[in-house]
């Protein structure tokens, strides 16, 4: 059965934590921040994990 390529989208904003998790940045942090409150801003800056469905879908990808 051949290998599945790694897709090199998914891997550039994907990142995997020690503990298996992965770490994905937050929507709504790319434009328009200044609108945003700086307690918004803030929390985006800090990203977030994948949930465990999104986890066991995208895994064999990255």
């Amino acid at each position: 059965m051949p290998k599945l390529k790694t897709h090199k989208g998914t891997k550039k904003v994907l990142k995997i934590r020690k503990g298996g998790s992965i770490k994905i940045g937050r929507p709504g942090s790319r434009h328009n921040t200044g609108k945003k409150t700086s307690v918004i801003n803030r929390k985006n800056r800090k990203g977030s994990s994948l949930s465990k469905a999104d986890q066991n879908r995208l895994r064999d990808i990255i």
